[in-house]
């Protein structure tokens, strides 16, 4: 089975198109979002921050990590939002979760993965490589819980950090998802295979 690696910043339809792509192909989604996300809960829930001295204890709570023990609900509150950007810089945290998903996917043979830096970092040798992006009006639009504000610092955040920065892969086909359904981009990654 093939990997597909899907990156991009917040708002530009990664989770939608990963699961929309993982349906018609009949694979498995891996949301590596969704595991900053609750290393950030965590962080939250102990009084953790980022930064040099809580960057031993964040990646501690990365290694220990269960993902499936929270609420789906519970990883996009508007505090995790806050959080979640500089968690996920921790170069600790990154590298307990990256062999994490890995492993994943080797697990299942393969899949469709999403994330910041998918095709950079996690699968630089995956079979297809995508870049999601879309105007920064429409991913605060999609959003819903983050203003254009909040998108704009975390793509600021997320591009400029030193641990796995957001980037395209250099053989990472770009598709600016603005007035596309979801049914053409998923038509475009599936013709990539």
């Amino acid at each position: 089975m093939p990997v597909i690696a899907i990156d991009g910043p917040v708002g530009s339809g990664k989770s939608t198109v990963a699961q929309a792509v993982a349906a018609r192909l009949g694979l498995a989604v891996l949301e590596t979002g969704a595991m900053y996300r609750a290393v950030a809960v965590l962080a939250l829930r102990q009084g953790i921050e980022a930064g040099p001295a809580g960057a031993d204890a964040l990646a501690a709570l990365a290694a220990e990590l269960d993902v499936e023990a929270f609420d789906p609900a519970e990883l996009r509150t508007p505090d995790v939002n806050r959080a979640v950007s500089a968690v996920a810089a921790e170069p600790g945290v990154r590298a307990a979760l990256v062999p994490r998903q890995r492993a994943w996917i080797a697990a299942r043979g393969g899949g469709v993965a999403e994330g910041r830096d998918i095709g950079t970092v996690v699968f630089p040798d995956a079979d297809v490589k995508v870049f999601l992006t879309a105007t920064a009006a429409e991913r605060a639009r999609r959003r819903g819980d983050e203003d254009a504000e909040g998108v704009a610092r975390r793509d600021h955040l997320d591009s400029t950090r030193a641990a796995s920065p957001l980037v395209a892969a250099t053989d990472a086909v770009v598709i600016d998802t603005t007035g596309l359904s979801v049914e053409e981009i998923v038509e475009r990654i599936v013709g990539l295979l």
